[in-house]
């Protein structure tokens, strides 16, 4: 087997020909001698004259057996097997059971929130209506808070274990088989629930069990060993050991921990703003001035170093729009999404800054929820600053960079609307300052970033978990609750779908 590389204009489909005769030129053979030629990777190429694709491809001689990197898994009956609770139904939690069937468990999924179809009339209302429903909302109900961002699968990290394994589980239940090789595979949050309610009916029928508007809010002990859950409505639920995958916006759950003395860490996280540009912009500033209506709609990831901080681009959705992400009445949250086709008329990122423990010393009497006590501070001062009606207090970027009151904005695609306010007084200055100065570092990147078109809105606070739930690295046990088992974002170990739910495949894959 020999890997090389082969470059192609980007409306011109490659054939298995020319894929062939390639490998065979890489390889010094006939093209009689290739057997088997397979794309691993593909990527997009703006930097030349010329936008191309280029394409990774595994070429094998005939005496040779590819390897398939299409992970086959062997699910098993499990209505009869040992039962694990599993909390939480995202990322985390659903890869969890999928390998907890594989394994010959029972998972019991307890989800807080929603079924996925149910969840969308909560978020119309979220949106429509500003009404807010603390269990079923973008961050909680079944799939998560990625179900409905996106589907950016980003992660290609080996070093938690096979990415294929989740990939080609995802295409199994109905994703495109082009996830396995694009360099920024997406999905769309316009196909992702069909995907989901696909994956709790394949758990259902191997014997696993689902419970939806079931919100765990204590644990049943025997000493230091967990045997259980005890929900908010009086039910409880028994096994021989609890995942516990909530997401990074339960802060109920973080909270329990700390009332309890149960070990648990306060962790950097990131703050900052969405920031919203035309994609036509984008478009045009990403492919030189070359784009065509049959290229992909540009994106941008962006990185800086200000003042021993990073500050970065974030869940950036390319022709997406900003949604509420609010978890309770009188905070405001901003995040994106976009669907498969991504054909909104707009761009959107987080643009964040790393947050740590040093940076917010006058919250230190919170101990161990310091930093969530931050976020959550700053999360009420944004609502109140937009009214009850969850309008995000916003500015133009060029009128945030000279420290003036935006006369007026720009349209947004954000539905309960933007209201003009400055930023500097809802954002610590430690966080505006570095904001402003990584504006200047990313315009130099990308040129006409900085415009008076772009809307930055306030505040993009959920990036990642500000509280870690404490784990041995070896048992993925945490430290002194036997039998519980952290998992995913939520505990501190994640960030995004596919990390999230390789967690969770190794969570799973560790229970004994």
């Amino acid at each position: 087997m020999r890997e090389f590389e082969i470059t192609t204009p980007l409306n011109v489909e490659i054939t298995q020909k020319e894929l062939i005769n390639a490998a065979a030129r890489s390889m010094g053979v006939s093209p009689k001698s290739v057997g088997d030629v397979r794309i691993i990777r593909r990527s997009l190429d703006a930097r030349g004259k010329d936008v191309l694709y280029r394409f990774r491809v595994e070429g094998y001689l005939t005496t040779e057996n590819p390897v398939d990197k299409y992970v086959k898994i062997n699910y098993k009956n499990v209505e009869k097997g040992h039962p694990v609770i599993v909390v939480g139904a995202g990322p985390a939690g659903l890869f969890a059971s999928l390998k907890l069937i594989e394994r010959g468990f029972k998972p019991i999924i307890l989800e807080r929130g929603k079924d996925v179809h149910s969840r969308k009339f909560d978020l119309a209302k979220l949106n429509k209506e500003q009404i807010v429903n603390q269990d079923s909302n973008y961050c909680f109900g079944e799939g998560g808070a990625g179900t409905f961002s996106d589907g950016k699968l980003y992660t290609r990290s080996s070093k938690r274990g096979d990415i294929y394994e989740v990939l080609s589980q995802l295409v199994l239940f109905g994703a495109d088989k082009d996830i396995l090789i694009d360099a920024h595979p997406h999905i769309g949050s316009d196909r992702l629930p069909a995907i989901i309610e696909n994956i709790r009916n394949h758990i259902t029928e191997h014997g696993g069990e689902y419970h939806f508007n079931t919100r765990v809010e204590d644990f049943i002990l025997d000493g230091d060993t967990v045997k259980g859950v005890r929900c908010a409505g009086g039910e409880e639920f028994t096994g021989v050991a609890v995942i516990l995958a909530t997401g990074h916006s339960a802060r109920d759950i973080y909270r329990l921990f700390a009332k309890k003395g149960w070990q648990i860490e306060s962790k950097g996280f990131a703050m900052g703003v969405r920031v919203e540009h035309p994609q036509s912009l984008i478009n045009r500033i990403q492919y030189h001035g070359k784009y065509q209506p049959f290229m992909p709609t540009a994106e941008y990831s962006l990185v800086a170093q200000i003042e021993g901080r990073g500050v970065f681009s974030f869940c950036m959705c390319p022709g997406g729009i900003l949604v509420p992400a609010s978890t309770m009445p009188g905070e405001l949250v901003l995040n994106g999404m976009s669907n498969s086709q991504r054909s909104s008329k707009w761009a959107n990122s987080g643009i964040v800054v790393s947050v740590e423990p040093s940076d917010i010393p006058e919250y230190d009497k919170y101990g161990v929820l310091a930093q969530m006590e931050f976020q959550s501070a700053i999360e009420r001062a944004s609502f109140d600053f937009g009214g009850e009606n969850l309008c995000a207090p916003a500015q133009r970027v060029t009128d945030f960079l000279k420290g003036r009151l935006s006369v007026n904005l720009p349209q947004t695609s954000y539905v309960p609307g933007a209201i003009a306010a400055p930023l500097d007084e809802i954002l610590p200055k430690f966080i505006t300052s570095r904001l402003k100065q990584a504006m200047l570092v990313f315009e130099k990147k990308m040129h006409g970033f900085i415009t008076s078109d772009a809307i930055m809105m306030a505040v993009e606070s959920r990036s990642s978990s500000p509280v870690r739930i404490s784990r041995d690295a070896e048992s993925y046990s945490h430290v002194t609750l036997k039998n519980l088992y952290p998992c995913g974002e939520g505990a501190g170990y994640a960030g995004g779908i596919v990390s999230s739910a390789m967690d969770g495949i190794n969570v799973a894959s560790s229970i004994k």
